[in-house]
């Protein structure tokens, strides 16, 4: 782990504090356990982090590398993705600005940057780059073999990407820390990576070893702990996510959460992709989960649903029905945390 509890930390967010381009940075300010010390976004420089994003955290957005470099960070960390993972001319400038300057860089894009000459000859001793989406060495393919733990094992799937299954999944394993249970989240995606906790960049792995990717990660820490939290990542009803397949079947799940945006009616990128009624994709995660009976019959026993779009009345409206159609738990983790969702995985 790159990272540590006294990394000071500066987020390059430009155009990402208010959008999906920056999923990655706003969960570095809602999650990490390192201080960050300034946000870095051109679009957004001056305003207040919390009126943009709701983190009620006073943190100070500035508009470049240079006005963050009065905040005294030592680590640059990249928290947006721009379409096809590439960062505009402008931006990689001043990742070459903050090496020369001491700054090391925790790089959560697909290109990768540690080799890269431009960079390579500013690096001192003490300065590292961290290309977070690397395929780790040693895999092989999945086998089944995580149904034999006896550990819960806890997996998170969504209607869609991007809908807040690592949110939920951190949520859950925190009120298990917080009640003295012995819990473990595995991280699937590089934001929950840079957040420290042990895991696999899954979009980096060849899709052969997968399911074995997340198979070794499970079958590491399932006979120490309790209760497994797996991060989901991707959907099966989106057209362009190969993700979810694997972790099924290399964490063989006990118990599913079933996250959902309120109101989303399509995949948020294909509008002709139509999300069917909840209870129909209910249906479809148990029947892939358990593969007519050859694995697990894991069950999805809650609904983490997003409704930070939403009114406090219209959030409450949303949880209602949604309960009512499906018969099961329903709660926004950021409106009134986690202990609804929680309960059916306690029993």
């Amino acid at each position: 782990m790159y990272l540590k509890p006294n990394s000071r930390i500066a987020l390059l967010m430009h155009e990402g504090t208010q959008g999906v381009m920056g999923k990655t940075g706003l969960a570095m300010l809602r999650f990490s356990s390192s201080p960050i010390v300034a946000v870095i976004d051109y679009q957004a420089q001056g305003q207040a982090l919390h009126d943009l994003t709701g983190i009620d955290k006073s943190i100070p957005i500035v508009g470049s590398l240079t006005e963050a470099l009065t905040y005294t960070p030592d680590v640059l960390t990249i928290g947006i993705a721009p379409s096809g993972g590439k960062l505009p001319e402008a931006w990689f400038q001043e990742i070459e600005q903050a090496i020369k300057a001491g700054l090391s860089i925790v790089n959560g894009l697909h290109t990768p940057m540690a080799s890269n000459p431009a960079l390579q000859p500013w690096l001192r001793p003490d300065q590292w780059i961290w290309d977070v989406r690397k395929e780790p060495e040693g895999l092989s393919v999945g086998s089944g073999q995580a149904r034999q733990l006896t550990c819960k094992r806890i997996l998170t799937v969504g209607t869609d990407m991007s809908v807040g299954k690592m949110s939920a999944t951190l949520e859950l394993h925190r009120a298990c820390l917080q009640r003295g249970l012995r819990s473990k989240v595995i991280a699937t995606g590089q934001t929950n990576l840079m957040l420290g906790d042990d895991g696999v960049p899954l979009d980096a792995i060849r899709v052969d070893y997968a399911s074995g990717a997340i198979e070794q990660q499970v079958m590491r820490y399932g006979p120490d702990y309790d209760f497994i939290f797996v991060e989901g990542q991707g959907s099966l009803l989106n057209p362009a996510s190969t993700a979810t397949l694997p972790l099924l079947r290399g964490t063989q799940p006990t118990h599913l959460v079933l996250v959902h945006r309120a109101g989303q009616r399509h995949i948020q990128n294909f509008p002709d992709v139509k999300i069917p009624d909840l209870s129909s994709v209910i249906a479809l995660y148990e029947q892939v989960a358990s593969a007519a009976g050859a694995f697990y019959p894991a069950k999805v026993v809650a609904i983490a649903l997003n409704t930070g779009h939403l009114t406090t009345p219209e959030a409450d409206s949303a949880i209602q029905t949604i309960a009512a159609e499906t018969g099961l738990p329903c709660a926004d983790i950021f409106r009134s945390g986690v202990e609804q969702l929680l309960a059916p995985i306690l029993t």
